[in-house]
């Protein structure tokens, strides 16, 4: 089958009877995805500049501006998106420009058809180009965030903690400075704010820095007081090591999800639901797949994802084919409440090769 073929019958995947082939602006605001995504996804934007200055970024993906465009025409209205195109991004091993195909599933009444959905395409599109000896790995943000919710520790905690699932250096960094012994922070102790605004802004001047750019004084107080608050809440001991010993859970999925029942058990909490939400999904995941891993602390980094993320890699870790559940995309973009969304893409220049 030629290189062309192929590509016909990948578009043939994401444009079949139900589904709208989107074709999103390669040229994109770059709002969304420094509000959505922060700045670690930020830095890996390939910038433009109009005219007047304003700020844009070649399109790093195709799931933001379909939820956009779809939040905008239909909002809560069950639809399926597919697309092919190039996709722009700041890399260290490749071309900053390559191509993926995808579906999404907005809005759709039935979650465990959308995620059969998109494993589907996923499976048929690997099939395609023949890749074989592929392993997937699969995580639960809903798990992690069922654990976290029944852990004890001061709630000023639980969404700095929540933020760094998905990055294991720094929620190890974050873990280790939680079982160290707190110390007094530095600085002025016993003032009232506006005297530890006076306080700052007179450093700074005598250090020749502005108090009207940058930072104000205000702002540098605000900061230094939360960080005084968090300092005080302490996290248990216990609390911290059943974090780590989940965090480091990581193998076939029945097994895996087994120790997690038992870690919940050993620990008086009751993941039953999260836990059984997990295992069906791992069912799906199974399917034509044989044995998959679990990873408790495996997921992308953004806040807008939900449930069960996964992902295919070849036998040389390079990933073709990635996905999951996004239920607070369209949430935070705006919709009155949550839209249930599932996604999968393909790397199709991996796949090609």
């Amino acid at each position: 089958m030629t290189a062309e073929s192929r590509r016909d019958r990948l578009k043939a995947l994401v444009s079949g009877e139900g589904v709208s082939f989107a074709t999103t602006p390669i040229l994109l605001p770059t709002a969304p995805y420094f509000d959505l995504a922060g700045e670690e996804f930020g830095a890996r934007l390939i910038l433009a500049f109009g005219a007047d200055g304003t700020e844009f970024c070649l399109r790093p993906d195709f799931t933001l501006p379909i939820a956009i465009d779809h939040l905008a025409a239909r909002a809560a209205t069950p639809a399926a998106y597919g697309y092919l195109g190039p996709i722009f991004r700041q890399r260290s091993d490749g071309p900053a420009e390559f191509d993926q195909a995808g579906l999404e599933f907005l809005a759709h009444p039935d979650a465990d058809a959308a995620f059969a959905g998109v494993l589907d395409f996923a499976r048929a599109a690997l099939a395609l180009y023949g890749a074989r000896e592929t392993r997937l790995r699969f995580g639960s943000v809903a798990l992690f965030e069922a654990l976290l919710a029944a852990c004890d520790m001061p709630d000023v905690w639980r969404p700095r903690i929540r933020a760094r699932f998905g990055h294991r250096q720094a929620m190890a960094r974050l873990l280790d400075r939680l079982a160290d012994p707190h110390a007094p922070m530095p600085g002025p102790q016993g003032m009232k704010r506006e005297e530890i605004e006076d306080w700052v802004a007179e450093l700074m001047l005598t250090s020749g820095l502005s108090v009207n750019e940058g930072r104000s004084p205000g702002e540098i107080v605000e900061r230094y007081l939360e960080k005084q608050a968090l300092e005080a809440a302490h996290v248990p001991a216990q609390t911290i090591a059943l974090l780590r010993a989940y965090l480091a859970l990581a193998g076939e999925a029945g097994p895996t999800l087994d120790a997690v029942a038992a870690l919940a058990r050993d620990n008086g909490m009751d993941l039953a639901a999260a836990l059984d939400a997990t295992r069906a999904r791992a069912e799906q995941l199974r399917a034509g797949n044989g044995d998959i891993v679990f990873d408790a602390g495996f997921s992308p980094r953004l806040d807008y994802y939900t449930g069960v993320v996964f992902e295919i890699a070849n036998r040389d870790g390079a990933v073709l084919a990635s996905g999951g559940q996004y239920d607070r995309l369209l949430t935070r973009l705006g919709a009155a409440g949550e839209v249930p969304a599932v996604g999968c893409a393909v790397w199709v220049d991996r796949l090609e090769a």
